[in-house]
């Protein structure tokens, strides 16, 4: 393997890690569901009410690894056909994530030691991240691939939240503190930030591109401005 295609693969690599503590969590609370688990504190508004869990967590669960291969530049090149049809896979189950995240925060009980602050997080961070994904629809119709991949980028790394919640959470965990109203709104703030930080970075990095203009001159169809990627 070239390092030029372990560069390709670097990235959705580790973007599907960090997508596994989520993702395994998810499958657990899906085994409770379906296996009628004896209902806790910790479980009640799951199991009467399990409908908009069992959309998120498997709207998110694609989205975060579907997602991942679209950070291959090279993946994207080669099989821009693939490219296309995960895309639109990945921005409606997207927007289905970010939405049922709100209901969930709207219909279930605050548990402890979640309280207004987290609340408030989650009303923010779900409504961007499914304001940013339709953006990115909306970029990609009028052909503004520069635009489509910025919020595409953005949205992911508000989906992505949970994955780097793990780390923000874990030194607390590590030193056997339990977590307060504080310390878990900033712990899951963080998580939130560093991933918008992060995408911002990225988005950056590169000279913006203005939307795709037909040659008069060309003979054919313009080639399409999806396959300079996201």
């Amino acid at each position: 393997m070239t390092s030029s295609s372990r560069a390709d693969w670097l990235v959705p690599v580790s973007l599907i890690l960090l997508s596994a503590v989520p993702a395994l969590a998810g499958t657990v609370r899906l085994g409770e569901i379906a296996g009628g688990a004896t209902p806790t504190p910790e479980n009640t508004r799951f199991l009467t009410d399990p409908v908009p869990l069992v959309l998120h967590i498997v709207s998110a669960t694609v989205f975060c690894v579907v997602g991942a291969f679209q950070f291959s530049p090279g993946l994207r090149r080669r099989h821009l056909g693939w490219h296309r049809a995960s895309g639109r896979i990945m921005l409606p189950l997207g927007i289905v994530s970010a939405l049922t995240g709100l209901w969930m925060t709207f219909a279930y009980d605050v548990p402890a030691p979640d309280g207004v602050v987290v609340y408030a997080q989650r009303i923010l961070f779900g409504s961007a991240m499914a304001v940013a994904l339709v953006l990115a629809y909306v970029e990609v119709r009028r052909s503004d691939i520069a635009r489509h991949r910025a919020w595409v980028i953005r949205g992911y790394a508000i989906g992505q939240g949970a994955g780097t919640q793990v780390f923000t959470h874990l030194p607390l965990m590590l030193l056997g503190g339990e977590f307060t109203e504080t310390t878990r709104a900033l712990a899951m703030g963080a998580g939130w930030v560093v991933n918008i930080v992060v995408a911002e970075w990225i988005i950056r990095r590169r000279p913006r591109r203005g939307p795709a203009r037909p040659t008069p001159a060309a003979a054919g169809p313009e080639p399409s401005a999806t396959s300079r990627a996201l």
